[in-house]
Formats: structure tokens, C-alpha cells, sequence
């Protein structure tokens, strides 16, 4: 069953502040060998209110989309969706800068585009199309930007090179920060604690995040963890616990984490508790091992957008009709990115054996080039 902490909805008390802002009060956020002071209460602002509410149901119309092109066959191999957990990257993005590092696992496509990536070329990417952001060479496991380190596929190996992403970050004194995620499912890896060691003796500002959506491959976090308090985990490392159904709960509690870091503190072992919708892959159907009523039930009472929406209504934020119109736009974007994602040309040949690494020109890599296979460049 669903722990109770997940059934209620954090409905914060409001405070009406300006016609522009409104103030509220946050969740319980747990804390683990870590003195620092956290915020009670939070200012939301007309436009991040909207910013967000966009970002949100972006990706989960994005998501949405993504699925049924799979089941259509139009997206083959692997897909993760991202739907339910969308409070996470859209908080955290929030909170931090565009400068500072993120590294996930497969579960990628929110965090694509909270870096910046448009919805078409991610979709695009997805249909292995040369308008994907990856040129259609990564697929849905293998998204990046200049400071998205991956979508990695093997399971939990993301989070040492993210310990070592942050430690360049300390060795160049530049003031940036990474986000390493991982789920639940990935959090008994051995590595994992590896890099824990390693980044608390560098000082590495590194926070470890634990996107604990509660299941790995079938296995509830309960069955498969003798302490599935994942915060707990970082042993000498601090550790905090959030609400990552509520996009100001992340907001919040990630600045406060990273402001930390950012002063030289070293690392930060975070566990933000949110929940996936659909089954763990597309090959899942996330019903044999969790009832469908738990999902409906979490749908109803506990959905990041639903929330937030909740929010900017009671908060005079915004209209209903503010909300349709930006809902309506976010629907218009994706379906045009899935048309784009269907008539975007398949990648021509020579392209197989360019960027395997940054600044290709003219460089040649015996044996998985163009040359090798006679293949000539145009």
C-alpha cells in the first residue's frame, strides 16, 4: 500500500500578500546530520507561477504525446516517461541556474527540456529523427546539453560521474554546482555510496538525488531497500528529505541545499518522495505489482500540476481561463512537435560516424568513420 504521507495533498494556508504574489505555507521537510535553517513559508510570484504551470504540463502533454507514438510504433527501443514527476526538474531548475550541471538517468525527457531543448526536437530525438536533439542518435535514454550531461542508461552510473562533474566544478573554483539524479530502484547500487565517499573528501558540490517515485523495476522501494529512508543514506554526508509533488516544496528546499554547497560545505544527499504514472517502461504496465486505484488515487490527491493549479487559483494568481489558454498552447506546441517528430528526415548515413566526440571536423577515427566503410561525405 501507499505510505500515508503520500495520500495527503501539502495544501499550503494562505496568506494574501500583493495582486501580484501570495504566500505560503511550505510541507515538512526532513533533515538528517544537517544544520541548516530551511524556510517555512514561500512567496510565489504571478510570473514563476505561470512559468512553472507551463513547464509542467509541457512535459506532461509531451509525455502524453510520447506515448502514444510508441504504442503507435513510431518510437522504438526504450522509453521512461516522466508523468507525475514533473514538480522535480521544474523545482529544481528553479532553484539553480542554467550554468550549473545536471546529470539523470533514463527517465530523461522533463530535464531535456527544463535545459532548454524544444519539445519537437525532443520528440524528434525520440523517433530517432536528425531533428532530434541528439540528431536521432540517442533515442529517449540519451538526451544532453552543453551543461545536461546525459540521460544514461546503466543503471546508477550516472552518479559518480556526477561526483566528478562537481569536483571540476570545486577544482575550478568557479562557483557551479550538480544535480546527480538517480531513482529509488538505483539507490542500493554500490557506486552510489562510492561516490558519496569521494565527494564528501573532496568537498565536491555535488547534491545526490534520490527521485524516489517509489517502485524500481517492479520492486517497491519497501521490499527492495532495508532503509528506505534514502536521505539517511549519505552516512557522514547531509541529508534532506522533500515533497517532490510540490514544485515550491523543490524550489525551496533545493536553494537551500545548493546555497549550502555553493559556500565550500561539500555534499548534500537529497530524497525527494514524488510518484510515475505510468509503468516503469513502455514493456510495463505498473499494474501487477501497485493497484490501479493507488495510481488514481495519487492522479486525484496528490498531482504536481494539479497542485500547483490549486495554488495560483486560491492565490488570485491567475483566472481559470488564464490556465485553459496556457494549456491550449502547450497542447498547439506538442502536437506540432509530433508532426515535426514524424516528418523530419531519418539521418543519412555518413552522419552515423560524425560528433562521436565535440569539434569532429576533419578528424578521423579509424575504424568508425565514413572512410573506413567507403562511405563518402557529401
Amino acid at each position: 500500500m501507499l505510505r500515508q504521507s503520500l495520500r495527503k495533498l501539502s495544501r499550503p494556508v494562505l496568506t494574501r500578500g500583493l495582486a501580484n504574489e501570495a504566500t505560503f505555507d511550505l510541507p515538512e521537510c526532513k533533515l538528517h546530520r544537517f544544520d541548516i535553517t530551511l524556510p517555512t513559508t514561500v512567496t510565489l510570484t504571478r510570473d514563476d507561477a505561470f512559468k512553472y504551470y507551463k513547464d509542467m504540463t509541457m512535459i506532461r502533454r509531451m509525455e502524453t504525446s510520447a506515448n502514444a507514438l510508441y504504442k503507435s510504433k513510431e518510437i522504438r527501443g526504450f522509453l521512461h516517461l516522466y508523468s507525475g514527476q514533473e514538480a522535480v526538474c521544474v523545482g529544481m531548475e528553479a532553484a539553480i541556474t542554467p550554468d550549473d550541471s545536471i546529470i539523470t538517468a533514463y527517465r530523461d525527457h522533463g530535464w531535456a527540456y527544463t535545459r532548454g531543448v524544444e519539445p519537437r526536437a525532443i520528440l524528434a530525438e525520440l523517433t530517432g529523427r536528425s531533428g532530434g536533439c541528439s540528431k536521432g542518435k540517442g533515442g529517449s535514454m540519451h538526451m544532453y546539453t552543453d551543461t545536461l550531461f546525459g540521460g544514461n542508461g546503466i543503471v546508477g552510473a550516472q552518479v559518480p560521474i556526477g561526483a566528478g562533474i562537481a569536483f571540476a566544478h570545486s577544482y575550478k573554483e568557479n562557483g557551479k554546482v550538480c544535480i546527480s539524479l538517480y531513482g529509488d530502484g538505483a539507490a542500493n547500487q554500490g557506486q552510489i555510496f562510492e561516490a558519496f565517499n569521494l565527494a564528501a573528501l573532496f568537498k565536491s558540490p555535488c547534491m545526490f538525488t534520490c527521485e524516489n517515485n517509489h517502485y524500481g523495476m517492479g520492486t517497491s522501494d519497501v521490499r527492495a531497500a532495508a532503509n528506505p529512508h534514502y536521505y539517511t543514506r549519505g552516512d557522514a554526508v547531509p541529508g534532506i528529505k522533500m515533497d517532490g509533488m510540490n514544485v515550491l516544496a523543490v524550489r525551496e528546499f533545493t536553494k537551500a541545499a545548493t546555497d549550502w554547497m555553493r559556500a565550500g560545505n561539500g555534499p548534500v544527499v537529497a530524497e525527494v518522495e514524488t510518484y510515475r504514472y505510468y509503468g516503469h517502461s513502455m514493456s510495463d504496465p505498473g499494474t501487477s505489482y501497485r493497484t490501479r486505484d493507488e495510481v488514481q488515487e495519487v492522479r486525484k490527491t496528490k498531482d504536481p500540476i494539479t497542485q500547483l493549479k490549486s495554488f495560483m487559483l486560491e492565490g488570485e494568481l491567475a483566472t481559470a481561463a488564464e490556465l485553459k489558454e496556457i494549456e491550449a498552447e502547450c497542447r498547439q506546441v506538442v502536437d506540432e512537435g509530433v508532426e515535426y517528430s514524424r516528418s523530419s528526415p531519418e539521418l543519412e548515413v555518413h552522419e552515423m560516424y560524425n560528433t562521436i566526440y565535440q569539434g569532429m571536423d576533419g578528424v578521423r577515427v579509424r575504424g568508425a568513420d565514413a572512410l573506413t566503410y567507403g562511405i563518402h561525405s557529401p
